[in-house]
């Protein structure tokens, strides 16, 4: 089977480029690949085409799905910045207004062209989750791999009726690093981009309230932020216990988090998305505190404190350091972590994953079917009996390997 790839790739510093530099050296262990240059096209059996919501590094996949259908990797549910940057972006209103009046009918078209007056500011940075905008891209899809029972449900909500596998993100081997020298009792970290949606503020009220009691804790802030992050830190009287970096490369990234005893991953709401930094962290044996959304709500309560985004978040947080500040909790929160990491998202079981969905879509069902045909003959032959234990093992075995 060989398979044409559409991703963004590094240097594009984006997750989903990352992603794929993870995966794909594992998927060529298992098929041909054939990875579409940006803006090119790809040649093989099936197209995988990975969507999210950046229509920087999406819009020119996006562009092909509509050319040619395949099975889509949706990163993100709510895709409303992708088609907006894709209609809006390029001057095209029509483009928009109807994937508007598809999403909400005549009330969400009128909401659409309030936004192109600019008597409503825009949708996708106020309201994008009322708004996905996900159905042009689940109707291209032959097939569909989403990373949570979240994305698994909503888009079944929204109608989709294709073949759907639940794939876990896979996790980055623990890298052979040095954690950065960064003091704190406990360290918090942070990573990723911080805005509003990432509950930064919120998170510093909360580390304020804590640091009244644990006069030691430090928090490290890592990635772009917007203009406000430094305002806030000022305002929570926390400027000395704050440790600020910009954006950093992968190695500077690693040793950062390495150096926490505790990450935080905070955002509300949720795109649908799977965070590549929870999942680093779930390598490096950290313990997470997160927002109790989406995919965050999936991970096994032994490995993440989790947060409501509600009226009580803020004493939710203050409480939730205080639980994490103590060393042996932590300690037991890592080591579940880490078999999380290596039992759930080993990379060379999501590529397994991977290669089956991939094959079913390129004509599978027809090869199950034989194989089934097979192993049933063959037990036939050695004389096991459709209702013997021997029989059940069989069967189980063969679900192990989604037969």
């Amino acid at each position: 089977m060989k398979v044409a790839y559409y991703s963004p790739l590094p240097p594009e510093r984006t997750g989903i480029s990352e992603y794929s530099a993870l995966l794909l050296p594992a998927l060529r262990t298992r098929m041909e690949v054939d990875v579409a240059k940006r803006g090119g096209r790809a040649r093989g059996d099936v197209a995988l085409y990975h969507v999210g919501n950046n229509p920087e590094a999406h819009g020119w996949i996006l562009d092909q799905l509509r050319r040619e259908p395949g099975v889509v990797v949706l990163h993100d549910f709510v895709l409303h910045h992708l088609v907006a940057g894709t209609t809006l972006g390029r001057k095209d209103g029509p483009g928009y207004l109807a994937a508007m009046e598809r999403e909400g009918g005549v009330a969400a078209r009128l909401l659409g062209l309030g936004v192109i007056d600019g008597c409503v500011p825009p949708l996708w940075e106020v309201r994008p989750e009322d708004f996905p905008l996900c159905g042009e891209v689940l109707d291209r899809a032959t097939g569909l791999i989403a990373h949570s029972q979240f994305v698994s449900e909503r888009v079944r909500e929204r109608g989709y009726k294709g073949p759907l596998w639940q794939i876990a993100h896979p996790a980055w081997p623990r890298p052979a690093i040095e954690a950065e020298s960064l003091a704190g009792d406990p360290l918090f970290g942070a990573f990723g981009n911080l805005n509003a949606s990432k509950r930064t503020g919120r998170l510093l009220e909360a580390f304020a309230r804590f640091r009244d009691h644990h006069p030691g804790a430090r928090l490290v802030l890592v990635g772009a932020a917007a203009p406000d992050v430094d305002m806030g830190i000022r305002a929570a009287g926390v400027a000395d216990a704050v440790v600020r970096h910009g954006y950093v490369d992968e190695s500077r990234l690693w040793s950062l988090m390495a150096a926490a005893d505790v990450v935080v991953s905070l955002r509300t709401p949720t795109m649908g998305e799977t965070s590549g930094t929870a999942i680093r962290a779930l390598s490096l044996g950290k313990p997470l505190l997160v927002s109790d959304v989406g995919w965050f709500s999936e991970l096994p309560d032994d490995v993440a404190v989790k947060v409501a985004p509600d009226r009580e978040e803020l004493t939710a947080l203050t409480e939730a350091m205080a639980k994490l500040a103590d060393s042996d909790t932590r300690a037991a929160m890592g080591e579940a972590a880490r078999r999380l990491a290596e039992r759930e998202h080993d990379v060379e079981r999501v590529a397994d994953q991977y290669a089956a969905a991939l094959e079913e879509a390129a004509g599978g069902e027809a090869v199950r079917d034989a194989v089934l045909q097979q192993v049933a003959a063959a037990a036939a032959d050695a004389g096991i009996d459709p209702a013997s234990p021997e029989a059940g093992r069989i069967g189980r075995a063969l679900d192990e390997v989604e037969l």
